[in-house]
């Protein structure tokens, strides 16, 4: 078993509001969130005001504990008004991929049984079809402006009372993320207050973001990566954030040079950009003093040229899931330089970790040696919603979670992921599951069998490659047929990006596709 060198933190017992922005009026006229494309900012207290105000508005409006609130945005400054302001009227915030499709939402907000939406108007048709699929949403708010929908903007003018609302942190759930885990369709993961906020008080001594740091918030805030290292932290130490909606290279180097951007949190496609695309020796990029990078894994070699382009230190690396509020390991700011090359981090504070065996689970390996990894902490999820028998799968009796990567540590506590157990494709960071991209394709009139396995392309994103079994009768789908099938009814990142057809998907006595030997075919 191995333990982190950090001093334990004790769990914090706070609402995730209270946890982020219970210093907020000491921060005062400090810029807390800033528009990177238009200039507005928002101050601490006006950040503190305006999520207290839209709380009462929810309150008023019929937001009550228990009920589930869905956010369906890209990044904008009204985001973290909007979850803060949910989470203080009561309620849980599930949080949904802006690009997902009508459907894909509807199932989330089934699922979730979500009674509220947050969305803005250019994906309000979306929005609107996906109630009306899930059925049970109430009422849909836009975080702007649209004819015959409440605005955020117009609520924060309430007169209501703020809510008092009694909240357990130990067990009120405060995020809803979806996460596909180690195999299977997306479950909503449930995640506490104690345990969002006890994960901010584990990072901090490794990475603290206070007070003059300025960080660039492109990765998406519904993504708990994002919702961690990129709101949620900075904001609880008084650090600036510069929202930018999407990646757009040009756009987001512009930002770091107007903004004079300390710091990046970035996933590895942004990484290649920077250390690669010809557009960046265009940009001032002096501002930035480093850079780390997660969601996926990060080539040495790749790192190596991005720090050194940019005149950095090494680019340092972390590692989580969902599941685990999301960090459990972070190369530390302070100790870039003497991190070996690839490493994901050391265990965060209050954090243990065990890896084991493939051969014989349950054998504790020691230093050296690579197996499954397994974390026990108080980031560990509360459980996936409505699924004890998942819930039970990935956590054990002891409570370690078994993550489904596979990882080595060496003989100085750092930590090395060096391939996955689990089926899941990562890719430029967002999860695919596989087995939704099998049903679908199994959907198809022309197709018998199928199954999807990740592979790498030309830029070394991990991208969905189907391997597709033709019926005998009738006309046969063409590569294009298939692409275009599951491309109409998926969002963008989960497409399918090459085919191979073949006689038949290796499968074991138990049905379970033989993945591995697909791998070998590629």
């Amino acid at each position: 078993m191995f333990h982190s060198e950090y001093a334990d933190v004790p769990p914090v017992e706070l609402p995730i509001h209270e946890a982020v922005l219970g210093h907020a009026a000491a921060f005062g006229d400090r810029p807390a969130l800033v528009d990177g494309t238009d200039g507005t900012t928002l101050t601490y207290e006006q950040v503190d005001r305006f999520h207290r105000r839209l709380a009462a508005a929810f309150a008023e409006a019929g937001v009550r504990k228990g009920d589930v609130l869905a956010l369906h945005s890209p990044n904008t400054i009204a985001f973290p008004t909007a979850f803060y302001a949910a989470t203080r009227a009561g309620a849980t915030v599930t949080t949904a991929h802006p690009l997902a499709t009508a459907e894909e939402l509807a199932k989330q907000l089934r699922d979730s049984a979500a009674r509220w939406l947050v969305t803005v108007s250019p994906l309000l048709a979306t929005a609107r079809r996906a109630a009306e699929l899930a059925g049970g949403v109430r009422e849909i708010f836009v975080c702007d402006s649209a004819p015959g929908h409440r605005s955020l903007v117009d609520m924060l003018g309430t007169t209501a009372p703020e809510p008092e609302t009694a909240i357990d942190p130990a067990e009120d759930v405060a995020a809803l993320p979806y996460s596909s885990g180690t195999t299977g369709v997306p479950k909503g993961v449930m995640l506490t207050h104690r345990q969002i906020g006890t994960n901010l008080a584990q990072l901090e001594s490794a990475a603290p973001t206070g007070p003059g740091e300025r960080i660039l918030a492109v990765l998406p805030f519904f993504h708990i990566y994002g919702l961690t290292a990129l709101m949620n932290a900075p904001l609880r130490l008084g650090g600036t954030v510069v929202v930018l909606p999407r990646f757009d290279l040009e756009t987001f180097l512009g930002a770091i040079e107007k903004h004079r951007i300390t710091g990046l949190y970035v996933a590895p496609p942004i990484v290649l950009a920077l250390a690669k695309h010809p557009a960046v020796t265009r940009y001032d990029l002096s501002s930035l003093e480093y850079v780390l990078c997660a969601a996926a894994p990060l080539d040495a070699g790749l790192a190596r040229a991005c720090a050194r382009r940019l005149g950095l230190p090494p680019i340092g690396q972390a590692y989580g899931m969902t599941e685990l509020s999301p960090g459990t390991h972070v190369v530390p700011l302070d100790r870039l330089r003497e991190a070996p090359a690839g490493t994901v981090g050391k265990l965060v504070a209050g954090t243990e970790m065990r890896i084991v065996s493939l051969d014989e689970p349950g054998r504790d390996l020691g230093a050296g040696e690579a197996g499954e990894i397994l974390i026990r902490g108080p980031q560990v999820m509360k459980g996936y919603l409505g699924q004890p028998e998942a819930t039970a799968a990935m956590i054990d009796a002891d409570g370690w979670l078994h993550t489904g990567d596979v990882g080595r540590v060496d003989d100085d506590g750092w930590l090395f992921v060096v391939d996955r157990v689990k089926e899941l494709i990562k890719y430029k960071g967002f999860q695919v599951a596989p087995a939704e991209l099998e049903a679908l394709l199994l959907a198809h009139p022309g197709i018998a069998d199928a199954a999807v396995i990740g592979a790498y392309d030309e830029d070394g994103n991990e991208v969905p490659h189907a391997f597709v079994v033709r019926r005998s009768e009738g006309e046969d789908p063409t590569e294009n047929d298939v692409l275009l099938h599951v491309a109409e009814r998926v969002a963008p990142y989960k497409r399918v990006r090459r085919v191979t057809f073949t006689d038949s998907v290796p499968r074991a006595a138990s049905g379970k596709i033989l993945r591995r030997q697909l791998r070998e075919r590629t």
